[in-house]
């Protein structure tokens, strides 16, 4: 399946460098480049984008400003020279934040969150006996200044603080990442981890005892929502099948 690719940027090495990148994936398909905002919106309009590259700071409107005027956006990596801008970009709900310049090494590591993104979306469900590919049983988090990765099924729950997300893991690991949840839910394999409240995701296999409105995982209660509780009961009871 093609993903349909969008570099917009106002300088035209920049351009170069990206689709020099993306020729080595047969699955990105650079459908249009563009140097300004405007052109990018007009472009956006007629064609049906997957994924965009977006420079921040460009002449007429800036990157994040064109973003916030779209209504359907399609996935964004934001390429910048500028670190002020990282939380502007997150805060947006992009999926990466390049630096420029740009190494082959990070640019993989953004192209690899695309793939997790579109794998989960489209991804049949797999059975507990069904072994997971290495490749996707891992997440990365923009923690600090860092970007750490973090095992997949070390993961015991995820709250949302509401512009930030906190990822609870074994042996007291806590992470604290300025992402909305619902972006860690879509990147998460849905037959391991369940929605249980607007502000909790659990993992299923990490879930020690359960009640009608309440989880308990690792010694903590959390609760369920009641907008949550048919979805809860429905995944608990498809577990508790496969388990025996």
């Amino acid at each position: 399946m093609k993903i349909r690719t969008l570099i917009v940027d106002d300088e035209p090495h920049a351009i170069e460098v990206l689709k020099n990148y993306l020729a080595r994936f047969g699955e990105m398909e650079v459908t249009a480049t563009c140097t300004d905002g405007i052109q990018a919106f007009r472009l956006l309009q007629q064609k049906p984008i997957d994924l965009m590259f977006l420079d921040i700071q460009m002449p007429g409107i800036k990157g994040t400003d064109l973003l916030k005027s779209l209504k359907n956006p399609p996935k964004v990596i934001f390429t910048t020279a500028y670190s002020e801008y990282a939380l502007d970009g997150f805060e947006l709900n992009a999926v990466d934040y390049l630096l420029k310049p740009i190494s082959f090494e990070r640019f993989l590591r953004a192209v690899d969150k695309i793939y997790q993104l579109n794998e989960h979306k489209s991804k049949p469900l797999i059975t507990h006996e069904e072994p997971v590919s290495d490749a996707h049983t891992f997440i990365y988090l923009k923690v600090d200044r860092k970007t750490i990765k973090v095992n997949i099924n070390d993961i015991l729950w995820i709250e949302s603080l509401r512009d930030y997300v906190k990822v609870v893991a074994v042996n007291n690991q806590t992470h604290i990442t300025r992402q909305k949840i619902s972006l860690l839910e879509e990147m998460l394999p849905e037959n391991r981890f369940v929605r249980i409240h607007r502000s909790f995701i659990v993992a299923l296999n990490k879930i020690d005892s359960f009640y009608a409105y309440s989880i308990d995982v690792a010694g903590y209660e959390l609760p369920i929502g009641r907008n949550y509780k048919q979805d809860v009961q429905k995944k608990l009871k498809s577990e508790r099948l496969q388990m025996g």
